[in-house]
């Protein structure tokens, strides 16, 4: 009788898949983020009160924490910050370039054009308004910083990402919504080191694109076909949120 609530029965029976990693007090964040940044789950109103016996917290973090987004404002300034993206802005089909094996291979490998390519090949162009997703293995690192970093012995890092040119083709040839990746930042280490800037950061929000990074299991989804959701409070001002993010895989 409800068109809208059959489809909702229907796609509860299709798989759902957390792309989000779990927080606590001690998961990590960029290093530059100042201590006592993170404050999770303090208890203000305990059990007991005579005014109202329930518990309150409260949750301090920085906005980019754990699997999080990053709004255009983050990097550029003025640029569009959390109240100009609307709720239809946080639904995407969702493309996943598994380059685990080129990683494997090479810690610093940066997805190129031909791997995306080589992607639409098998399953298609992309797909105007794609939430896509790297997928480089680094998710497994999580929660131990210097995994994630991969510092070497002068304090180096060392990890995959994002080259420009790739990214230029999702949003400028293919003109994807949104980009994603397990690391902790959109430049693979190598190129930000030879730029001396996270410049594919600076060029997705430059685009007023939206990314989310530290996703979690991308080798549980298919290449293409799934859609993914993000959501994040309604705070305004701000440059990036925590995020809960998560899969719908077709039947």
């Amino acid at each position: 009788m409800y068109p809208l609530w059959e489809e909702l029965n229907r796609l509860k029976k299709c798989r759902w898949v957390e792309l989000c990693h779990p927080l606590n007090n001690q998961s990590p964040y960029w290093g530059g983020i100042p201590d006592g940044s993170v404050e999770l789950g303090k208890t203000v109103f305990d059990w007991g009160n005579e005014m109202l016996d329930c518990l309150i917290q409260t949750f301090k973090f920085p906005g980019q924490f754990g699997t999080h987004m990053d709004f255009p404002g983050h990097f550029v300034k003025g640029g569009a910050l959390s109240e100009e993206y609307g709720v239809k802005e946080m639904a995407f089909p969702l493309v996943v370039v598994d380059v685990t094996e080129k990683v494997k291979a090479d810690p610093h490998y940066a997805v190129t054009v031909q791997d995306l390519q080589d992607w639409e090949a098998k399953y298609g162009p992309i797909p105007e308004g794609a939430f896509v997703a790297l997928h480089t293995g680094w998710a497994e690192r999580w929660p131990d910083m210097n995994a994630l970093s991969n510092f070497d012995e002068e304090g180096g890092e060392h990890f995959p990402g994002w080259s420009m040119e790739a990214l230029r083709y999702i949003y400028e040839t293919r003109n994807a919504a949104a980009n994603g990746h397990e690391t902790l930042d959109t430049d693979a280490s190598a190129l930000a080191a030879a730029a001396g800037d996270l410049a594919c950061e600076r060029y997705v929000l430059s685009k007023g694109k939206l990314q989310v990074e530290v996703l979690c299991n991308l080798d549980q989804v298919p290449p293409a076909g799934a859609i993914a959701f993000a959501v994040c409070p309604p705070i305004q001002g701000a440059t990036g949120l925590p995020v809960r993010m998560w899969a719908i895989l077709p039947e």
